[in-house]
């Protein structure tokens, strides 16, 4: 069976806000509705000309556990279009987006909406184990004998709630702490470190007075004032090398790199991509932006490689394509923190690493810097974790276009030690 031609016709997301300001009363399926509907918006798309909506998400409402659907359905795409939730940790609208993918070059589709959302102003918070089996067995309850005894059964201590954490659940880890072990395996210094996130800030808000981010946006206006939200809330364009050099390390206190200045932070937004078949699009007259040539997802140690997965996809992708890292115009790597940035790039670039650990007999390639996340990333943009992949993609096809580039590498890592590469081409009829 011949597979059909994936494009990628347009992108669109929310601004992405820091935790706890302007998104705090909304659920995440409000922010999925803004994405979708502003794609729809966007492009001229028929909500009834839609196949498919697949969204990822890492932190899910019990209340709206397929928020692909709710999100959906509240964006006007009619109940008849089946929708799906995936998660993959950082990846899940990567993966979101792949599968998507999938289903157009298999034929089962020709127009998928696809991405992801995060709010993490609305993380679920538990009670403890005791208490959630003693509400459980509340729901037996009968008459007030019942009702009394269980009051009285009752202890302060019940209604202490599990504070969220992200944690790797089977180390027990935070990020940070894999980070900062990390980045002191690959020599990353703490001054590398800041300038590295310096150099975020200042791009992204360079690219946001350039027209670039707002291009990828929608307004947001909530209710019931309905002031427009139309930038991304955790951008420092003012931010100084001699600024962050201040900050404490919030990880490891003694020995520790990792700052909130070289981290990303929680972040609430949502973004989709509308991918066709290069045949459909045509036939709607629509000009895609990109056409996806291939994608990869890897697995990696959690002990000491969570965060190594760019290195072994992006290995992987360019082994599969016989390409190198010189062939590609544009370059966008998910910023979970300035540590894992670097490392990623000294393990790509070590002859040592490549052969140990990659199968190869040199190094992958030395990442040029001047074609590397040029609008900023996600230590300045944010970070909702089911959503930066479709920004990903949705910036890399921009770029391209702006920078007359033909060939744009996306990678991302992701908690459970995962990874993901794909490579987009600029569209050409």
């Amino acid at each position: 069976m011949k597979l059909k031609k994936v494009v990628v016709v347009d992108g669109c997301r929310t601004p992405f806000l820091r935790s706890g300001s302007n998104y705090m009363d909304l659920m995440s399926y409000q922010l999925g509705q803004y994405a979708i509907k502003g794609l729809l918006t966007k492009t001229g798309l028929s909500p009834e000309s839609v196949d498919q909506v697949i969204m990822g998400t890492v932190i899910s409402n019990v209340k709206t556990s397929n928020v692909a659907r709710e999100s959906a359905i509240t964006a006007g795409i009619p109940n008849t279009i089946p929708c799906h939730t995936v998660t993959q940790a950082c990846i899940s609208a990567n993966r979101a987006i792949s599968s998507g993918c999938l289903e157009i070059m298999s034929g089962r589709a020709d127009v998928v909406i696809a991405g992801g959302v995060d709010n993490t102003s609305d993380t679920p918070i538990n009670f403890r184990k005791a208490m959630q089996k003693k509400l459980f067995k509340a729901q037996k309850l009968r008459g007030l004998g019942d009702s009394l005894k269980f009051l009285f059964s009752l202890r302060p201590s019940d209604f202490l709630p599990e504070r969220p954490k992200v944690a790797e659940y089977s180390t027990n880890r935070v990020m940070g702490e894999d980070c900062d072990i990390m980045a002191a395996r690959f020599q990353v210094s703490r001054e590398a470190q800041d300038e590295y996130a310096v150099r975020s800030h200042q791009l992204a808000a360079q690219a946001h007075e350039d027209g670039h981010l707002p291009e990828e946006m929608c307004e947001v206006a909530l209710p019931p004032k309905f002031k427009p939200i139309d930038k991304d809330n955790g951008i420092r364009g003012d931010t100084s090398l001699e600024k962050v050099k201040r900050l404490r390390p919030a990880f490891d206190r003694k020995f520790g790199t990792l700052t909130a200045a070289n981290s990303s932070f929680l972040t609430d937004g949502a973004a989709a991509v509308l991918l066709m078949s290069e045949e459909k699009a045509k036939s709607l007259g629509l000009t895609p932006k990109a056409e996806v040539v291939d994608f990869v997802f890897t697995g990696q140690d959690l002990n000491d490689e969570l965060l190594l997965g760019p290195t072994y996809a992006v290995s992987e992708i360019l082994k599969r394509n016989n390409l190198s890292l010189d062939d590609f115009d544009v370059i966008e790597f998910h910023e979970a923190f300035a540590g894992q940035i670097l490392a990623n790039v000294n393990a790509l670039a070590s002859d040592d690493f490549a052969k140990t650990y990659l199968g190869r007999d040199k190094a992958v390639g030395k990442i040029n810097m001047d074609k590397f996340n040029r609008w900023g990333g996600s230590l300045s943009i944010g970070h909702p974790f089911g959503a930066t992949g479709a920004r990903l993609v949705t910036t890399t096809a921009n770029r391209l276009h702006h920078e007359n580039g033909n060939l744009g590498l996306l990678a991302a890592c992701a908690a459970g030690a995962h990874g993901h590469a794909m490579i987009i081409k600029r569209y050409t009829a």
